[in-house]
């Protein structure tokens, strides 16, 4: 049976077909058109930019490093361009493997494993991290052959900080590393984020980092064309990057050297400045460690080695090392009863060995005591009996308030970062620092050991370098400063440190004199004379030793039954010569004991150098080393004379000769006392 058709009803649909076809086809075409006028017409502009940068990309140029000059330019921070082996691990399928078949390529050592080790967790995974540096132009030929087996690893030519004397003024100088996570946070937020492109290192510690704006220098551009498999095919612009400005410091790097010698193995600080414009000439803290060591990343072996040395290496102690100033603190105290009219000069006292306050006994080093002591003998002498008297007679208050007219407990504002505050104990101070009750109250007791540079007293060598000078200077106080100029690359034109008054103490000429006298004497006839025997010209100073930890009332300190490091701190502090003075220091020889017989033999061979172009013998060097050394031992050296000294420098330090003093130092008077 035929089944009949409606011809004109599927004509209809067909053509109703049709026709919603041909809509359809027009509105895409429309839709195409549109999109096609939006592209070439409205976003031709944007997309033109894209296209361009598809086809170019824009490369930083990293700037060299400044340099870092001592005050005679001699170079102590420089750069060298090398190559490196470098991996980016999210690049890497199995990064281990890929280092094993590199090693059978270019020698890599177990301790460069390390350091690659360190710096993947340091750093994010799309960052090129070196595995190998200082490639030799063989091992550079090796890889490239057989770079094809490698993705992800590339060599890249980068300049790297140097420091030619390793471990000389290492903490003064610091070092620069790779940006950490929390360094990269802070840049970003800066206003000079686009000055770190391409920038991985940076100023850690010292004037490496205080001094980073000025070293970093400016980051270039260049503008590149690229192949569409990425690779450079020309360079189409390019904005050069502009070096750091070099830094000039105020320290002499032979004075710096000559005292790391004398130090030797042993432990401390010491603080050198012109009193006159707080210019810092030596910044000492031994032991010392190899900056070289940072710069391209410390292996976890090395970073060990160091953190968990019991010396501690990388503290600065003449920055962040506080210790109580013993003896070194009573001409501040001297000067502090003058100021108050608790003393005059040729008021005396008995002294019988010791001072009785309430039920405890605190005695005087020397047995028997001094007998009748007036200001001046109490600084050549070094009696504690007088100053036990006097504290308890001052207060701590009163003590506090005239004695931190000179810095002690305070920021020197010296311009590298990290100083710390130091204790100058006061009866807020103790409410402040403790939370009980009974230890917020300042008991009368706890003064009198304050008179003497104990008890709760603690400060830097830099500030009590910082003191000294003041006396030096006749009560003007300068800031105290690293760096002498800087000086720009480009221009030349040097920008001078300004020597900056931080504050002029109200002190009386008249009393800042009598304690002068004093601390001549104390070099003359006293605890210091032995060291300076012979010396042509006359230095002033004072000699301490601070205790470590405490002895009990009945018994009496033994060095030899101490161990090491709990005995006591040698200190001296001193400046000359004593009517013009050039030069003004402070240090401090952990657990040696008598100042004047292991710290002052020290700044009399830095004051020959300074004053007089003297350079001493190596038998001398080692027999102070040995704690050994009254005079000098050997015939000392010209400074030009001396082999191993850095530099091409010959020069006599800045600074002016002494003249010759006819005064002739009487014998030691007491060769036990503080």
């Amino acid at each position: 049976m035929t089944e009949l058709k409606n011809v004109g009803a599927e004509l209809s649909r067909f053509r109703m077909r049709l026709l919603a076809a041909g809509v359809g086809v027009v509105l895409l075409f429309g839709v195409l058109a549109t999109r096609l006028a939006y592209l070439q017409i409205v976003r031709h502009e944007d997309l033109l930019e894209r296209a361009e940068n598809n086809r170019t990309a824009i490369v930083p140029v990293v700037p060299n490093r400044g340099l870092i000059l001592d005050r005679n330019g001699v170079v102590l921070a420089s750069n060298y361009s090398a190559y490196t082996l470098e991996i980016t691990p999210s690049k890497v399928d199995d990064l281990a493997q890929t280092i094993d078949q590199l090693a059978e390529v270019v020698d890599i050592q177990a301790r460069d494993r390390r350091r690659f080790k360190k710096l993947v967790e340091e750093s994010r995974n799309f960052e090129s991290l070196p595995i190998r540096t200082r490639l030799t132009d063989v091992e550079v030929a090796r890889f490239a052959a057989q770079r094809y087996r490698f993705p992800g690893v590339d060599i890249k030519a980068r300049l790297f900080r140097t420091y030619p004397y390793g471990e000389l003024a290492s903490h003064v100088l610091g070092y620069i590393g790779r940006i950490n996570q929390s360094e990269k946070s802070k840049i970003d937020d800066s206003d000079d984020a686009d000055n770190y492109k391409g920038t991985e290192y940076i100023g850690k510690l010292g004037v490496e980092q205080s001094y980073e704006a000025q070293l970093h220098g400016l980051t270039g551009v260049e503008e590149i064309e690229t192949s569409a498999g990425g690779r450079a095919v020309r360079r189409l612009a390019s904005n050069p990057a502009t070096p750091g400005n070099t830094v000039v410091m105020s320290i002499d790097i032979k004075l710096q050297k000559l005292v790391e010698d004398l130090y030797g193995d042993r432990r401390g600080a010491l603080v050198a400045l012109d009193p006159k414009t707080g210019e810092v000439l030596a910044f000492v803290s031994k032991p010392t460690f190899d900056p070289n060591l940072f710069v391209e990343g410390i292996d976890v072996e090395s970073w060990q080695t160091l953190n968990e040395s019991p010396d501690k290496p990388l503290l600065n102690r003449a920055l962040r090392g506080t210790y109580p100033p013993g003896s070194t603190y009573k001409p501040f105290m001297a000067l502090a009863a003058l100021e108050t009219g608790k003393r005059t000069p040729q008021q005396t006292i008995l002294d019988p060995g010791y001072f009785m306050f309430a039920n405890h006994r605190f005695r005087d080093d020397k047995e028997g005591g001094h007998g009748t002591v007036d200001m001046y003998k109490s600084i050549v002498q070094s009696c504690d009996t007088y100053y036990y008297m006097l504290a308890a007679d001052m207060g701590v208050d009163m003590i506090h308030d005239e004695v931190g007219k000179f810095g002690f407990g305070a920021l020197t504002g010296i311009d590298i970062f990290g100083e710390v505050r130091g204790i100058l104990p006061s009866t807020a101070w103790k409410r402040r620092a403790y939370k009980r009750p009974d230890q917020q109250r300042w008991y009368a007791g706890e003064t009198i050991s304050l008179g003497i540079g104990q008890g709760y007293n603690n400060f830097t060598m830099l500030q009590l370098a910082t003191a000294t000078g003041i006396i030096a200077n006749d009560g003007v106080k300068m800031k105290p400063h690293l760096v002498k100029e800087v000086v720009d690359v480009v221009t030349h034109a040097s920008q001078q440190t300004l020597r900056e008054i931080k504050a002029e103490v109200s002190a009386k000429p008249a009393n800042i004199d009598i304690i002068k006298r004093a601390l001549v004497g104390v070099n003359t006839e006293g605890t210091g004379a032995t060291a300076f025997r012979g010396a042509g010209y006359v230095a002033a100073g004072k000699t301490g030793t601070a205790q470590v930890v405490s002895i009990a009332k009945d018994q009496k300190y033994n060095a030899a039954n101490t161990a090491e490091r709990f005995r006591d701190h040698g200190l001296y502090m001193a400046f000359a010569p004593a009517d013009n003075p050039q030069i003004a220091l402070a240090m401090v020889v952990e657990n040696a004991g008598f100042g004047g017989m292991t710290a002052a033999p020290i700044a009399r061979r830095i004051f020959d150098y300074w004053l007089v172009h003297q350079y001493p013998s190596e038998q001398d060097i080692a027999a102070v080393r040995m704690g050994q050394a009254q005079a000098p031992i050997g015939q000392p050296r010209a400074i030009a004379d001396v082999p191993g000294l850095p530099g091409a420098v010959q020069s006599a330090p800045a600074a002016s000769a002494a003249p010759a003093s006819a005064a002739s130092a009487p014998k030691n008077t007491s060769q036990t006392k503080r």
